[in-house]
């Protein structure tokens, strides 16, 4: 008996707050990085940020836009737009900006800073303008687009023949297999038919220098930068190209960029993995646990759970939101979103609640939807295109399908309810232009000032050794451990973490390495 299972976009899940690579293996004739401390030509660093009323988001912002070269090869040639949002500081005297990335790739850093209030604590409010910026590609900067929205949600959706009646992507069919090229070849296409160009330009080494001119127009001769998740890569490629410009870098759930990235999606699915039965366990001690009973062992619970999914490829829910039918597929999606973060658990037992004995699938379907910022459709569309083309951009992923075929029997053995589609989800790195890709590699940012680099120890979406990896990587890179469950670590309820993160942004105070808050 065969059933159909859909591939998980570039290897991951994305959303506002994740970030990993999705390809890896060949080495290819792709861009150098730009030299270290290499600016740009005055003509970009000395625009003027004409800052107004923004047309939507948190009152009391401002708004404002610069230009940046789409090549910075060719500097003379085509511009970019890229948009930018101030949230002002509480005291209204600041000691310069703050600038924000809420990861993604694809997240917009102007919705981070409508989020300052909750993101950030009063006192570094009070120090600093809060400053995102939608990157290079995203959002309300020059965007790429490769699918509309109802190519969007074919494309998450999509489902591949697979030998057995369980939807497991790790025994795709000759023909499944066949099917997954195709959707992946095709994406890719997509892309290129709608900008080819910028497609070729949307690398995180290009992101990390768009943001060097935004620190010279906001008039810092250094920068204080907070990433999340994938915006922890952008520092990092910030200080390994400026490193004489650095004053304070936050990267709060790190990416590994010394990792193969098709690696990584194993290690992710590992991550998510670790997630997955912290919510289990806690589920199971309530008393409304759809998975089972307190005192149940946990290996029951997530036993449950894969055969409520196994259920699904043969029988999709109901969804009462609109015509989509929850397979196994959808149904995953809105599993997987809610394990960035413990606020959601109590959704996710209720959709699964729903699912297990009404067949109702809607509020796993929200999930996976919110995941992919499906509620605002130009965003949804968007998001899904720069997570891939940053994936495939930012290094060499293999040619072959067999790669991709044994990373997804691989990360089955890790994680086997996550880990095959998220490996398969990679496979659109192999059709990327091979033009258009970055080395990859370490980054050591030798010659900046102290780096924090804060992870914690149960993350779902950026597995805690990808926090300890990087922090070893980088010369001047230090760690801070928040021992915990969910994406990320600052502004998590844990006020030793906040109260150490705030007095290095604001005052520069560097903890012992690996000792403060243990």
């Amino acid at each position: 008996m065969s059933t159909r299972v859909r591939n998980t976009v570039a290897g991951l899940v994305a959303g506002a707050v994740l970030a990993v690579t999705g390809c890896t293996g060949q080495e290819t004739d792709g861009p150098e990085d730009p030299a270290p401390s290499e600016a740009a030509p005055e003509e970009f660093t000395e625009q003027d940020l004409d800052w107004g009323a923004c047309e939507e988001g948190a009152s009391g912002t401002e708004c404002a836009t610069f230009e940046v070269p789409l090549d910075y090869d060719e500097p003379e040639g085509e511009r970019i737009e890229i948009a930018v949002k101030r949230f002002p500081s509480e005291s209204g005297d600041p000691d310069g900006s703050l600038v924000v990335n809420p990861g993604g790739p694809g997240g917009s850093g102007l919705d981070f800073a409508d989020a300052a209030p909750f993101a950030t604590s009063d006192k570094v409010r009070d120090h600093f303008d809060v400053v995102g910026f939608d990157p290079r590609g995203v959002g309300r900067s020059t965007p790429l687009t490769c699918l509309d929205s109802d190519g969007v949600d074919e494309f998450l959706g999509e489902e591949y023949d697979t030998a057995d009646g369980t939807g497991d992507p790790a025994d795709l069919t000759p023909q499944g297999v066949e099917e997954i090229e195709e959707s992946s070849r095709e994406f890719v296409e997509a892309c290129e038919e709608e900008d080819a160009d910028l497609m070729r330009n949307v690398g995180t080494a290009d992101v990390a220098r768009d943001m060097d001119v935004l620190r010279a127009l906001l008039g810092d001769d250094r920068l204080t930068y907070m990433g999340a998740s994938y915006g922890t890569h952008i520092g990092a490629q910030y200080a390994e190209q400026f490193p004489d410009r650095v004053r304070a870098l936050l990267l709060d759930g790190a990416v590994d960029p010394s990792q193969a990235p098709l690696e990584a999606s194993v290690a992710q699915a590992t991550g998510f993995e670790t997630a997955l039965r912290a919510f289990v366990e806690d589920c199971l001690g309530r008393g409304d646990c759809p998975l089972g009973e307190a005192g149940d062992d946990i290996e029951d619970g997530v036993q449950r759970l894969t055969e409520f999914m196994e259920d699904t490829a043969e029988q999709p829910l109901d969804n009462t939101a609109d015509a989509r039918e929850v397979n196994r597929a959808r149904a995953e999606l809105g599993v997987m979103s809610a394990l960035y973060s413990e606020d959601q658990w109590d959704r996710v037992r209720q959709g699964l609640a729903d699912g297990m004995e009404d067949g109702d699938g809607t509020v796993l379907v929200q999930l996976g939807d919110d995941l992919y910022s499906r509620g605002d459709p130009a965003a949804y569309e968007n998001s899904t295109a720069m997570l891939t083309a940053v994936n495939c951009s930012d290094a060499p992923g293999p040619r072959e399908v067999d790669a991709y075929e044994q990373a997804a029997q691989a990360a089955g053995e890790d994680s086997p309810l996550f880990g095959p589609g998220l490996a398969w989800g990679a496979l659109t790195c192999a059709y990327w232009p091979e033009e258009a890709v970055a080395d990859g590699g370490e980054l050591t940012a030798e010659g900046a000032d102290p780096i924090m680099v804060l992870g914690t120890t149960r993350d779902s979406a950026t597995p805690y050794t990808w926090s300890e990896a990087l922090a070893e990587q980088l010369e001047p890179g230090f760690l801070l451990t928040r021992d915990g469950d969910g994406h990320t670590g600052y502004r998590m309820g844990d006020e030793c973490i906040d109260a150490v993160v705030d007095d290095y942004l604001v005052d520069l105070e560097v903890p012992e390495d690996g000792e403060a808050c243990a």
